[in-house]
């Protein structure tokens, strides 16, 4: 876990490319820090989840794909996402960055670099809820839509750890005149202060 500032001396592989391009401006950001991919790989492997997604959806076949059946095995691979628990230190630690960073009281959201869709909620003492919507964050990646959408892509359900981004305050909207004034193509910005760039 890192904040912005830390993130900026680590590479685009892994940070995101996104994130690289906000620690430039890390005095613009709301109170933040990013989870490195590393973490949401701990977590599968602990919890041994490659071997048992690969047996629930072992009845796929890539090049001939039953929605029907797809469906139903992606409503369970969200919910064995969700349901999986993270090793204690792994809490501890995830909870003591949400307290280092001051998110663990109030407002939040997270999503991944270059990605606009979030989760959040609102936080209180240790932080637990910003645990539980990362989970919702990971459980996403096992809806119906975005397990078709690997397959028909590469042929396989697999996915890459990604990083994740946790800032104070509500999802941005765009801003153009933040954008210009920063170099960038879009930016995004709410209350709290610049949440998004690309």
């Amino acid at each position: 876990m890192f904040t912005f500032r830390e993130a900026a001396t680590l590479t685009p592989a892994q940070v995101g490319q996104e994130t690289v391009l906000l620690a430039r401006f890390a005095h613009l950001l709301p109170d933040a820090f990013v989870l490195e991919s590393a973490f949401e790989e701990g977590f599968y492997r602990r919890a041994n989840l490659p071997e048992q997604l690969g047996k629930l959806f072992a009845p796929i076949n890539p090049r001939r794909i039953d929605e029907d059946i797809l469906e139903d095995l992606c409503q369970r691979a969200s919910a064995l996402v969700r349901t999986s628990a993270l090793m204690d230190d792994s809490v501890q630690l995830l909870l003591l960055a949400v307290k280092n960073a001051g998110l663990a009281q109030g407002e939040f959201h997270l999503r991944r670099p270059a990605q606009r869709r979030s989760e959040g909620g609102q936080a209180r003492p240790p932080g637990n809820e910003v645990l539980f919507a990362l989970k919702r964050l990971w459980a996403d990646d096992w809806t119906f839509d975005a397990v078709l959408s690997r397959l028909d892509a590469a042929g396989s359900i697999a996915l890459e750890a990604r990083p994740v981004l946790i800032f104070a305050g509500p999802p941005g909207q765009p801003d153009p005149e933040t954008a210009e004034a920063l170099g960038s193509f879009e930016a995004w910005r709410s209350p709290a202060g610049l949440v998004g760039l690309a």
